[in-house]
């Protein structure tokens, strides 16, 4: 039996045999104006084992810029070629709330021509907002997972990527963002995946445990919550939401294909209407015989290929596949593997139902 198709059997059950299980709030949306904030800048590397940039513009700027910010000013004509010295650019995620004063993470990335930032350090770097501000400032060792080694013959390995490194707890927050959480007289929950039945079932269990006309669906979304406006009880009235239990609704019915790897999945909501489906394969062959001519002695005549074609034509017995009115997955699963049908075949029946519109389903293919 094809592993692809036991794959699609045994999701097939998880799925249809899963019951609706309820989950908290806090899973299920997120705060609107509580959200990270994506941060950018520019900075060097030092202190690398000459694998550092060798024709790289940015980098003998960056040298020349960052010492004249020390007090340090180059000859006029001199070219700081520093083969220890990378030129890389630095991002990180600014949590919400974030403080001035706390640490974050941060990466780091070559932009130049070097070979590796393994064993470096990143120098001050300052770490702008969308708006242009400085939010943070990065600076410390780099921790890089990657490793790369040539010889002199051109001979050359690399493990993992030696061009991009982390500087844990790399970054000191400086200032923070403002927030949207204590300046309005309602909180605004936004759903992971949009869905009306779910909206609908969050606003109705936080009104049945915090009275009635406290939330309101606003669209399929987002859930509009009366909070109180003392910040200090609202922080404890989102802890007390957040952990309130929801049942969500299914998914809608799909079906998702993966052409490359000829991986099928299927929900436990796709049904299929009354369909007969007729699938199965045509082998042509042709294969050459030539047929060579020898003339007899002292005839006078030469000899002659003639070519002679041999073709053949199998049909494999086709597999008949019967589908009653709101026929379930487990029972689609069942039949393509009682005939031991591919990946292929399954997409093959599956397409063929969706343009006789027998398909109950969305159908992606990737």
């Amino acid at each position: 039996m094809n592993k692809h198709i036991v794959s699609i059997a045994f999701i097939a059950f998880l799925l249809a045999t899963g019951l609706a299980r309820a989950e908290r709030i806090k899973d299920l949306a997120s705060v609107a104006g509580v959200r990270t904030n994506q941060l950018v800048g520019y900075g060097l590397v030092t202190g690398l084992d000459k694998s550092g940039d060798k024709s790289s513009k940015f980098t003998p700027q960056s040298l020349r810029s960052m010492m004249g910010q020390l007090g340090l000013t180059l000859p006029s004509g001199t070219d700081p070629k520093a083969k220890n010295t990378a030129f890389v650019s630095v991002h990180a995620e600014l949590p919400a709330f974030a403080k001035p004063g706390q640490k974050i993470d941060v990466t780091v990335s070559s932009i130049g021509d070097a070979k590796s930032l393994r064993g470096g350090s990143l120098l001050m770097s300052p770490l702008r907002g969308a708006d242009g501000n400085v939010y943070a400032v990065a600076q410390g060792n780099l921790v890089v997972g990657g490793l790369s080694a040539s010889g002199e013959d051109g001979s050359k390995i690399t493990v993992n990527n030696p061009l991009v490194g982390r500087v844990p707890n790399g970054a000191t927050v400086e200032q923070s963002v403002p927030t949207s959480f204590d300046q309005s007289s309602e909180l605004v929950f936004n759903l992971n995946n949009t869905d009306f039945t779910t909206a609908t079932s969050m606003a109705a269990a936080i009104n049945k445990a915090l009275g009635a006309d406290t939330a309101a669906a606003i669209d399929a979304g987002s859930v509009s919550v009366r909070a109180p406006v003392d910040p200090s009880q609202r922080v404890s009235f989102v802890s007390v939401i957040e952990n309130i239990n929801v049942v969500p609704d299914d998914a809608p019915a799909k079906v998702i294909v993966n052409s490359r790897t000829g991986t099928v999945i299927i929900n436990s909501k796709v049904r299929v209407q009354p369909a007969a489906v007729s699938h199965g394969s045509l082998t042509v062959t042709i294969s050459e015989n030539p047929q060579v001519s020898q003339p007899n002695p002292l005839s006078g005549g030469s000899t002659v290929v003639t070519p002679q074609s041999n073709i053949s034509v199998k049909e494999d017995k086709n597999h008949m596949f019967v589908f009653n009115p709101g026929v379930s997955l487990d029972e689609i699963v069942q039949a393509v593997n009682g005939v031991g049908a591919g990946p292929s075949d399954l997409v093959a029946i599956l397409e063929a139902l969706k343009t006789a519109g027998a398909l109950r389903a969305e159908l992606i293919v990737i």
